[in-house]
């Protein structure tokens, strides 16, 4: 069997779009739902730590093993499990997927201690790396390209980007409220109902005939993981350190190594040619960067409120309101904004909105009120997620064969949780004040600006006049 491969001009979209499915609300529905448990879940235990670590008597390194197993499991075996969607279909591989992350959210939320916490969060992270691509390539294969493609990838960002800001709220209200331990369990019944209605609603997508590319998935597996550990241990260990060095170097190596394997390779894990497109190329980049800046400020945001400015878990969670408000509602109005402006233009005024907001945090100090100094620059990140996420996304799969709607959704995704894992090790490297964070973060926003203009934008506009 031969893989049909993307075009290799930016300019090239499906030439026959697929009729549109019935019962689309109905599978959207579902597919938003999978993935908000994803995007919640990595967030939602963050303003719950201080909780978590009192319960468990975890030390902080020990701590920042709860995220980073997720990240690392995750982030790393991304690929595959999109690959395995491509091969073995993409509802098989989203009922197993969903399956894996619901017992697992229950092993965490039931976890006596923290090594037991720290495996059933890896366990957790390698159950979203089978959910998560196969929710966005249930995405392409069932919406063709148009206004209900547009509307649908405008959803799913607007997930990516509410999702996280709604874990940080929820995850600060259970954590004092009831158990840190909740946000976890009630995974459960949700991922019972949609389990079965995933079964009866998704579509099945044909299997793809043929040999699997074992060591292309081994390398698609191994280099971001490698990455991802570089990253993290960074964090902790300062980027000069040897294994620090190790890893990033032999992630880099792995990744070459892949490049060079899927040349050749006659059915990829990763298709090459979806690297042709400048759009997609720069969309990668940008999420990356953006994804990097948002996990710092997130992290280090709930740190300073509780730790700087004393505020409980439930308060910490609740500052968030003015980001995520703003967010829900300028993400509800992309689709609008997008008959009047491209994708790409909406991409480019989120980031600089971002930007603003991410470098006003960075004059924060001692002084600076709550409503002036951080929840109005807040609200202009959030605004800025909001108007990003859903062209971010759609630039990503702009232009990809049906067939290979699983491959391009595990970029997508790779990079979102390489650039989640990047943003972790900048904060815990990061020894000096919150401000310095910030400012950090406004300076990957900058370069994720740079991106969106200099490859997203000229792709697009190239398009619009062929």
């Amino acid at each position: 069997m031969t893989t049909t491969s993307v075009a290799a001009t930016p300019t090239t979209r499906a030439a026959v779009p697929a009729p549109a499915p019935t019962r689309t609300d109905g599978i959207l529905a579902i597919i938003l739902v999978g993935y908000f448990m994803v995007i919640l879940d990595n967030s939602i235990v963050i303003t719950g730590l201080p909780h978590l670590q009192a319960e468990l008597g975890m030390s902080a390194a020990g701590l920042a093993w709860v995220q980073d197993a997720y990240l690392l499991a995750f982030g790393g075996l991304l690929l595959l499990g999109a690959r395995a969607g491509d091969v073995l279909g993409r509802r098989r591989m989203f009922a197993v997927g969903l399956a894996l992350f619901t017992l697992a959210s229950v092993a965490v939320g039931l976890a006596p201690t923290g090594g037991t916490l720290v495996a059933a969060r890896a366990l957790q992270g390698v159950g979203a790396a089978v959910l998560a691509p196969s929710t966005l390539a249930l995405l392409t294969a069932s919406f063709p390209e148009g206004p209900e493609r547009t509307r649908a990838t405008a959803a799913y960002g607007a997930v990516a980007g509410i999702g996280a800001s709604v874990g940080l709220v929820v995850g600060g209200l259970l954590a004092d409220l009831v158990s840190w331990r909740a946000g976890f369990l009630v995974n459960l019944p949700v991922g019972v109902v949609m389990l079965v209605a995933g079964m009866k609603v998704l579509p099945e997508t044909p299997r793809t005939p043929g040999r699997f590319d074992v060591a292309g998935a081994l390398l698609a597996t191994l280099g971001p993981a490698a990455l991802v550990y570089g990253f993290v241990r960074a964090g902790t260990a300062g980027w000069a350190d040897g294994g620090t060095l190790a890893a990033l170097g032999l992630g880099a190596a792995l990744l070459a190594a892949l490049v060079a394997v899927e040349r050749r390779a006659a059915q990829p894990v990763l298709p090459l040619g979806l690297f042709a497109s400048r759009e997609r190329v720069g969309a990668y980049a940008a999420r990356l960067l953006f994804i990097g800046a948002m996990m710092g400020f997130f992290l280090f945001t709930s740190q300073y409120l509780q730790d700087e400015r004393g505020f409980s878990a439930l308060a910490a969670g609740v500052a968030y309101f003015p980001m995520t408000a703003v967010n829900f509602v300028v993400a509800l109005a992309v689709p609008r904004l997008q008959r009047r402006a491209s994708g790409p233009a909406l991409l480019v005024a989120g980031l600089v909105l971002a930007v603003g907001g991410m470098a006003w945090l960075g004059a924060v100090d001692a002084g600076t009120s709550y409503a002036v100094g951080i929840a109005l620059p807040m609200a202009l990140i959030g605004a800025g997620q909001g108007l990003a996420f859903g062209p971010l996304t759609a630039s990503g799969i702009a232009g990809v064969d049906r067939s290979q709607a699983g491959a391009a959704s595990g970029v997508v995704n790779s990079v979102h949780q390489l650039g989640g894992a990047l943003g972790m090790s900048l904060v815990l490297a990061l020894t000096g004040t919150y401000a310095a964070a910030m400012t950090a973060g406004a300076l990957l926003l900058l370069a994720a600006l740079a991106a969106a203009v200099t490859l997203v934008l000229p792709a697009a506009r190239r398009d619009a006049r062929s």
